[in-house]
């Protein structure tokens, strides 16, 4: 007797709701109203491109970039900023997005799901830059930065309402997915496709799934998280053009029985969305000012630099080290043991608090193995007690709140302790916003101009600073002075 359950091969002509949520609200929502949500899109792309500079000093970032094949250019292709490349725009946004996520520095969205949307700019910047400048030989207008700013503003949201309600991390799938389906869709858009062939590139989004997250976490931490994202940008684009070219779609991608992304790969679970898109991620963004840190760990790095003065001198002293942390962190950055390479360590909890601890700072230099191998760090670390904090764990989630807490107290082998430091909301935070914007200002002018010449670099940061300026300033003129000659 078959098992096998019959189907209704009829076909549907009306797309999943979710994909037609993404379509209409690219289409129509205005996002330029919302005059915060446009100023700190700009903050996110100086921050973005500041990050994405930094990572050109590291080999194991540049030595996976560039055209896929060599002398495989285009004249007239998108440039990658920080490098004398003009690609074709599917491989410059997969340049782009490495190179904005090698060191896990800029913006973060914690929810349900995580991720960084800023990783979209990847897409977004290529298609931008190709577009323009093919335009302009055509004696067209080219794009502006404000179109830039826009598509940021709708990649944000699409990728970070997704996640308010999703957890895909619990499936063990990579958030990289929401990223593929955000480039898509704004795009495709920017390309020029209508409705129908947005829904088209949007459905193939959802078709292709999700990466496994085994690349993040132990025994298999590598540098493939540090690249995930670019793939999944250029791979968002790259469908965006198949419909433009007119490839169909697939309009019940995501409900299909049996053979949709839910049932396939949600575990059957039915996707939750409850908050129509608007501005609000953008307006909420995370930004990782202070440190080059997994964010579920940055108030915790922040709680042990605070505490270095007193224990600098005590180290060995030390009898434990209590840490508190959100649910999310204790999953998912609560690491013992070998930790192999620096990507194995920007995700481990009790090294990065350790290196606060021991050093009073925390740079990207510190994950690297002269860092790692001095004997003092695993003695830290081997202190370090790791535990959920449900204050931390439900402030984590609510929408007024959206905190990150940590807490530390060291305990001293003479009976004696230090306080507990409690940090529950990092720099980057939308509440420490008038803190935090000075401090990433001079983080984007300082790897700005480590990368160019002065002259370049005070070009660059001019335009920046201004937010009329920088919406009027053509994405030509702009990608012009990020690039090498």
């Amino acid at each position: 007797m078959s098992t096998v359950q019959t189907m209704d091969a009829s076909r549907s002509t009306k797309f999943d709701d979710v994909i037609e949520k993404i379509v209409d609200y690219v289409l129509n929502y205005d996002v330029s109203a919302s005059e915060e949500a446009m100023t700190t899109a700009r903050y996110c792309f100086m921050d973005t491109i500041g990050c994405g500079l930094y990572a050109l000093q590291y080999p194991a970032c540049t030595k996976m970039m560039g055209p896929i094949v060599p002398g495989a250019t285009l004249d007239n292709g998108a440039r990658v900023p920080g490098t004398s490349y003009e690609l074709d725009p599917v491989r410059a946004a997969w340049n782009i997005g490495a190179m904005i996520r090698w060191l896990d520095y800029n913006d973060t969205w914690l929810a349900a799901e995580w991720g960084h949307p800023s990783d979209n700019l990847g897409a977004i910047l290529a298609t931008a830059d190709y577009l323009s400048r093919n335009n302009i030989t055509e004696n067209k207008d080219g794009l502006r930065m404000k179109d830039v700013l826009e598509a940021m503003i709708k990649a944000h949201e699409i990728q970070g309402v997704i996640a308010l309600e999703n957890s895909f991390n619990r499936v063990g799938l990579d958030h990289v997915m929401l990223v593929r389906i955000a480039s898509t869709a704004v795009t495709a858009q920017m390309l020029g496709c209508d409705r129908a062939q947005m829904l088209n590139a949007v459905s193939h989004a959802w078709l292709d799934g999700s990466s496994l997250r085994t690349y993040r976490h132990a025994p298999n931490t590598g540098s493939r998280k540090s690249w995930a994202a670019g793939d999944a940008t250029a791979r968002g684009l790259f469908l965006a053009m198949l419909a433009k070219r007119g490839e169909m779609g697939y309009p019940s991608a995501v409900t299909a029985p049996v053979w949709g992304f839910q049932d396939v790969l949600f575990k059957g679970n039915t996707l939750s969305l409850k908050q129509d898109y608007g501005t609000y991620v953008m307006e909420n963004i995370l930004f990782k000012i202070s440190y080059p840190a997994e964010f579920h760990a940055q108030t915790a790095v922040e709680a042990a630099i605070n505490l270095h003065p007193l224990v600098k001198d005590k180290l060995d002293e030390i009898e434990k080290i209590v840490i508190e942390t959100q649910e999310s962190g204790d999953r998912i950055i609560n690491k013992t043991g070998r930790l192999d390479n620096p990507a194995d360590r920007d995700h481990c909890l009790q090294y990065m608090a350790a290196i606060g601890l021991i050093r009073g700072a925390l740079v990207a230099e510190d994950y690297e193995d002269n860092i790692a191998k001095l004997p003092i760090v695993d003695q830290i670390r081997g202190k370090m007690q790791v535990s959920e904090n449900t204050r931390f764990s439900q402030e984590y989630l609510e929408p007024d709140k959206r905190s990150i807490g940590n807490s530390i107290q060291v305990f001293f082998k003479d009976g004696t302790s230090t306080h507990v430091e409690s940090v529950n909301y990092p720099v980057g935070h939308r509440r420490r916003r008038d803190e935090g914007i000075p401090l990433l200002i001079e983080k984007f002018e300082r790897y700005v101009l480590g990368h160019f010449a002065l002259e370049q670099s005070n070009q660059i940061s001019q335009i920046c600073a201004s937010q009329a300026i920088f919406e009027s300033t053509s994405v030509d003129e702009m990608m012009a002075l990020l690039s090498t000659v």
